[in-house]
């Protein structure tokens, strides 16, 4: 995997794919903000960071459009809270 990992974005999810598996967030947009909903990642990628390489690719990839979230999946959430140099994504 390389250190930028390629999204796909689609209306609904910012998708990665690993290994010929795909795993997501599930987003939403309220106004000017991007709701975060779901995070997912397929069984067989379980164990290899997967998910925190998704988090990490998606928030620099809103913090570089200049978009403000709000983290409604726990996943997401407890990363920020880990690495705060994303809490200034997060909307009032």
């Amino acid at each position: 995997m390389s250190d930028k990992p390629d999204l796909h974005i689609t209306p609904t999810r910012f998708e990665m794919e690993v290994d010929g598996h795909v795993a997501f967030i599930l987003y939403r947009l309220q106004g000017d903000v991007v709701e975060l909903i779901h995070t997912e990642v397929p069984s067989e990628l379980a164990g290899r960071g997967v998910g925190t390489r998704l988090v990490r690719a998606v928030l620099d990839r809103l913090r570089d459009k200049g978009a403000k979230i709000h983290p409604l999946c726990p996943f997401v959430a407890a990363y920020i809270a880990r690495h705060s140099e994303y809490a200034d994504l997060v909307s009032d």
